[in-house]
């Protein structure tokens, strides 16, 4: 059974167009790697959860900000990984200097017997749809067509 998760697309209206709100994962694995690192706030979940509630306490989890307001479903894809990512869009702000993310730990360097505790996230930043395409990771770029089709801004 493939792995699911779920997370939240935040977009914000500003005069040159729309911008989206990317995490960028935390850890020694992510800390150099930048375009097509990037991911919409998100976390893995048990068959018989609702998508829309573990998206809602991911994107707390890893921004610090709880998100109301009326979701946009975008639906589902499937990830170069087998996992299916199940997301949704919510207009609204973040300060990214504002972020608080959870942690996870993790021996560090491998086979130290150290173990070391790294943010889930360690930045958000506000990107145009067409840096956000090209930061995002590749299983994810399709929530950003979809949102622009469902706001009237563009094809699928």
């Amino acid at each position: 059974m493939p792995k699911r998760s779920a997370g939240i697309l935040l977009y914000r209206r500003q005069p040159g167009g729309i911008e989206l709100l990317l995490v960028h994962p935390g850890g020694p694995f992510w800390a150099r790697k930048g375009v097509g690192a990037w991911s919409i706030p998100k976390g893995e979940y048990a068959p018989g959860e609702d998508p829309l509630a573990v998206a809602q306490r991911e994107f707390e989890e890893e921004t610090g900000m709880r998100p109301k307001g009326d979701f946009l479903p975008l639906g589902e894809l499937v990830s170069p990984g087998r996992k299916i990512v199940t997301a949704f869009a919510l207009e609204g702000d973040l300060d990214p200097a504002t972020l608080r993310s959870n942690t996870f730990e993790l021996e560090w360097p491998p086979k130290s017997g150290r173990r070391q505790s790294f943010p889930e996230v360690d930045r958000a930043q506000w990107f145009s749809t067409d840096e956000a395409r090209r930061r995002i990771l590749a299983g994810q770029s399709g929530f950003i067509g979809r949102l622009m089709a469902k706001l009237g801004l563009g094809p699928d």
